[in-house]
């Protein structure tokens, strides 16, 4: 009896083990971004661009997002370097003007509005706050969207922890909360969700 109590726990325990493994890598799948894109060679040393250079506000201070293609071809009608990813961007969007389908790592519900200029430009809150380091990067991070909602790992966070149980980094409506409460502000409901 009490072997097969052994047996049984130490059965359940690997179950759950290989589940608790396996389970958030099967939710998500990996979706490729139609090329590489290195940030650093374009607001490093050598690119001295600034984040506001192609992530920029309109006139009546709503958020532009990812760039488009005719901002991108301003610069690159022709290779300015030597990298294939320049060399494949040329060929397969600038040159017959398909514009990019850019995954978006922090899509958000479409009932939730996020104002970027009122944290941006009024708050003074700078863009690696929510986006980390993503502007230093040499390489594009994997894409990793849930299979049930259809919305990025990026907007729910990197599990962390010893047995991934926290989240970190993540775009969630208790992370805006957290950061409202914790720089004092108060808002409405309505304020972010129409």
């Amino acid at each position: 009896m009490l072997r097969a109590g052994l047996l049984f726990l130490a059965g359940f325990g690997a179950a759950l083990s290989a589940g608790w493994w396996s389970v958030p890598r099967i939710l998500y799948r990996k979706e490729p971004q139609p090329v590489q894109f290195s940030h650093i060679a374009h607001t490093g040393e050598k690119g001295g661009m600034s984040c506001e250079d192609c992530h920029s506000f309109r006139s009546d201070g709503t958020f532009a997002g990812i760039p488009k293609l005719e901002t991108c071809a301003a610069c690159h009608g022709a290779p300015l370097g030597e990298t294939a990813a320049e060399r494949e961007f040329i060929r397969k969007f600038v040159e017959p003007g398909i514009e990019p389908q850019w995954k978006v790592y922090a899509r958000q519900p479409d009932n939730a509005w996020f104002p970027h200029s009122a944290h941006v430009l009024r708050g003074k809150v700078a863009c690696e706050k929510c986006h980390g380091g993503i502007g230093k990067s040499d390489r594009l991070p994997a894409y990793r969207v849930h299979r049930i909602t259809g919305y990025p790992e990026d907007v729910m966070g990197k599990r962390t922890g010893p047995l991934g149980l926290k989240r970190a980094g993540g775009m969630r409506m208790d992370d805006c909360v957290a950061c409202h409460r914790q720089n004092r502000l108060g808002h409405s409901c309505l304020d972010c969700h129409k």
